[in-house]
């Protein structure tokens, strides 16, 4: 077990663990700094008490997770990290693997709770901004043969300066030219239809619109504020049934009347918001957009909508 003040030692150079950050059941995250240099970073590593109490095929998939997320990152080229977070270093620790990321400010879930305690929110131009940068990181993802699969807002971390977003944590990543239906992955309250609905052998057949999905439901959050109820009720089918509460929930609509006018009342009175809206959401995955291009048209358009109808508040 791993405490504050310990140092671990990766591919390029040693880091001192400082307090922890957060984690998930197999991943803790540390904040961190070079030995070397002071450099800031977040080191993740595995939760080695909880491998140690798990199956086989569960400590095998944990350290797949791992292995994916370092080799999707070592193959970015510096260019293709605008809006993905960047590796430092990594290697293995105590037989498992690690990784150091670049330290950034916190997750978009914790920033806008900080932002709506103080009675504000972003405006309808700072939603589409944000849209159009996870836009490009999962461009990155598809364009290195990955889909995304956990897109929501505990991944997306926050460089505060530059009011930007980074995509992280990629374990859930599966390979694009593997089509064939796979196991559950990801996070109930984001997913398409199809990553959360198995087919009659109970695996799940997702692509790239899987994620576009995803970023839709992430674009009604930000300018509304709550989740979609289609979104609400899978979560709380998961939390009670697991995957078995796919076959009980009678699940809502995706996107119904009342939340679209509830989308429009907070967005502008253009159309086109809504639009990029409804093909995100599109219940079928070949009735959403083909591309992270098509995506980034409809974003002008209503980027454009919004910032005619309401200037002042688009740039909120």
């Amino acid at each position: 077990m791993v405490e504050a003040g310990d140092i671990i030692t990766l591919t390029a150079g040693a880091w001192r663990l400082q307090a922890p950050l957060g984690g998930s059941s197999y991943g803790q995250v540390w904040r961190a700094q070079s030995v070397l240099d002071g450099t800031p970073a977040a080191v993740k590593l595995v939760n080695r008490a909880q491998m140690d109490l798990a199956l086989p095929p569960q400590r095998a998939l944990w350290r797949a997770s791992f292995d994916a997320e370092i080799a999707f990152l070592r193959g970015l080229q510096p260019w293709d990290q605008r809006h993905i977070v960047r590796l430092l270093d990594s290697g293995e620790h105590d037989g498992q693997p690690a990784l150091a990321l670049e330290l950034l400010d916190g997750d978009l879930a914790a920033h806008l709770a900080t932002l709506r305690t103080r009675g504000d929110r972003p405006g309808i131009g700072q939603a589409l901004a944000w849209t159009a940068q996870v836009n490009a990181a999962l461009a990155k993802v598809h364009q290195y043969g990955w889909r995304y699969l956990d897109l929501k807002p505990a991944n997306l971390l926050v460089d505060a300066p530059g009011n930007t977003l980074k995509l992280a944590d990629f374990g859930t990543n599966r390979a694009l030219q593997d089509s064939a239906a796979h196991s559950y992955a990801g996070t109930a309250a984001w997913q398409a239809p199809e990553q959360f609905f198995p087919d009659e052998a109970g695996r799940y057949r997702t692509d790239t619109r899987t994620d576009y999905f995803a970023l839709g439901a992430l674009l009604y959050w930000l300018v509304t504020g709550i989740p979609l109820r289609y979104c609400a009720a899978c979560a709380d089918a998961y939390r009670t049934h697991g995957t078995a509460g796919a076959a009980a929930l009678h699940a809502p609509a995706i996107l119904a009347p009342d939340e679209v006018a509830l989308f429009a009342g907070h967005a502008c009175a253009d159309d086109a918001p809504v639009a990029l809206l409804r093909a995100l959401l599109a219940p079928r995955p070949e009735a959403r957009p083909r591309h992270a291009l098509e995506i980034s048209r409809l974003i002008a358009r209503a980027a454009a909508g919004a910032a005619a109808a309401y200037p002042l508040r688009s740039a909120a």
